[in-house]
């Protein structure tokens, strides 16, 4: 398994694709865009490697460009609670980058993935010059809260098929995960350590959902049929109560 410090020496320049990957490069102006360009780093993260660890301190905004990694703390029994998954087109840590304080949570690599990292005081020129790149991170911010009020719900589930449905539901996030699209590249193996359930149980899960006409599980991941459907079932709406 690499360390940390490996994965900080095989950075390099973003590709022109990579650039491309990024979502909130869109909203800048050419000096910004110029700046970012200079600046902006990624990293080849292989299985194991740490991101962010907790108790570090802030040095980049980090973003996905491919693969898959999970967000996750430790108990003090030792063992590791995952909050989340992070595919393509996720970019986290804005909280923390913003209050410029030690991370309190790891994000590690669950497969061969591309890394972007944004230099914390470059973060912080953009939100002091560039509207656009304000909105970003605020909607991020609150899409966020919202994720975070969902996994707290899915913890308390009792029923198995539910819980993978409405983590598979967050995966798919079109605002926070642009890079997914119809199709999440993921093992039954990656989706149990994200849900913290058996491979077995999640197969089971998925069958149901595949039934239902929701998703398609195809050679390597997973492909989203009737987005519209699996969110109105997996999120219902209830009427308030007065």
């Amino acid at each position: 398994m690499s360390n940390e410090l490996s994965l900080h020496h095989r950075r390099r320049p973003p590709s022109d694709a990579e650039v491309a990957a990024i979502p909130w490069m869109a909203v800048l102006d050419d000096a910004q865009r110029e700046r970012v360009l200079s600046e902006l780093k990624v990293g080849d993260a292989l299985p194991g490697d740490y991101v962010c660890r907790t108790g570090r301190h802030v040095t980049y905004w980090f973003g996905v460009v491919d693969g898959l990694l999970k967000m996750s703390s430790d108990t003090f029994d030792g063992h590791s609670m995952t909050f989340t998954g992070l595919p393509p087109g996720g970019w986290f840590g804005e909280g923390t980058a913003l209050k410029r304080e030690p991370y309190r949570y790891n994000i590690q690599a669950l497969r061969k993935s591309i890394v972007a990292g944004l230099p914390v005081d470059t973060f912080h020129w953009l939100l002091d010059h560039s509207i656009g790149f304000n909105r970003f991170v605020m909607n991020q911010i609150n899409e966020r809260l919202g994720q975070f009020i969902a996994a707290r719900e899915i913890d308390r589930m009792g029923n198995p098929d539910l819980r993978v449905a409405r983590s598979l539901a967050a995966l798919f996030h079109p605002v926070l995960y642009p890079g997914v699209g119809e199709v999440l590249r993921i093992t039954q193996q990656e989706l149990a350590f994200l849900v913290g359930l058996s491979r077995q149980r999640v197969n089971e899960a998925l069958r149901a959902l595949q039934e239902q006409g929701m998703i398609r599980v195809e050679y390597g991941g997973l492909r989203v049929l009737n987005l519209d459907d699996l969110r109105s079932r997996v999120f219902p709406r209830t009427e308030p109560t007065t």
